[in-house]
């Protein structure tokens, strides 16, 4: 007789998952062999998962990845890729986001540069860290834009807060004086406190000519390259296939 205002008061402590649990305990039979300790470490661990799956929810919502599903566990391990398996997991376990370090992605059109940074986006999201997404090119207008209706700093500390920034497609274009420095003061405001992911059709090497300035390319590559993963993709086009590569291999 004690149940319903039991369930009213778990609801209102917002422990509603381990409400929806504990009334499937009373209908399960097989619940009664199970021991006190044993029957609210079942309800505890249903409000827990509960929660974190909603704080995954928010968290993935918040990145804004382009690729969505992407996950570690389903990106293409191959010869040709010249993916390393144990940089991979190594990437996987995100010891690199708290040891600050960043990531850098290289490789031709299609071989799934954007697909690695945004499952390294979500194992990040998994580990409850804060992540954001951005494309090189639409992140220069937004911070023109936000420069020009005087939201330039609050943007930038939005950025500067996040534990992962992922920067995709670096290298098209060229970019003009402002966009240059809009580049640097977002690296500057992460530099040896949070982590970046870079991808790039363009070869590392040639990251210095596309910036242009010699003096802003200096300072702009010592924050973001010095302290990084390097991960040269090759092989054939996977084009078609982002948002469902699956492993070539289980070992």
């Amino acid at each position: 007789m004690l149940n319903e205002p039991t369930i009213e008061k778990l609801n209102e402590m917002r422990l509603g998952a381990m409400a929806i649990a504990w009334i499937a305990q009373r209908k399960d039979p097989k619940v009664g062999a199970l021991s006190f300790d044993e029957r609210l470490g079942l309800l505890i661990d249903a409000e827990w998962m509960a929660r974190d799956n909603r704080r995954l929810t928010r968290l993935l919502k918040d990145a804004g990845l382009r690729i969505s599903t992407a996950c570690i566990e389903d990106v293409r391990l191959s010869p040709e890729r010249a993916l390393d398996k144990a940089m991979l997991r190594q990437l996987g376990t995100c010891s690199w986001v708290v040891e600050h370090l960043n990531v850098l992605i290289t490789g031709k059109t299609g071989v799934g540069k954007s697909y690695l940074a945004c499952a390294l986006g979500q194992a990040a999201c998994r580990k409850g860290l804060r992540v954001a997404y951005r494309r090189v090119p639409r992140l220069f207008d937004e911070l023109a834009l936000a420069r020009s209706d005087g939201s330039y700093a609050r943007l930038l500390s939005r950025l500067a807060k996040a534990d992962v920034l992922i920067l995709d497609d670096l290298g098209i274009g060229t970019p003009k004086e402002a966009q240059r420095h809009d580049l640097l003061e977002v690296l500057e405001d992460r530099y040896g406190k949070t982590s970046t992911v870079v991808t790039s059709q363009l070869d590392q090497k040639k990251w210095h000519e596309w910036i242009g300035d010699p003096t802003v390319a200096d300072a702009i590559l010592d924050r973001v390259v010095h302290n990084a993963y390097k991960v040269p993709l090759s092989g054939p086009t996977i084009r078609g296939t982002e948002g469902k590569e699956r492993t070539s291999s289980k070992s």
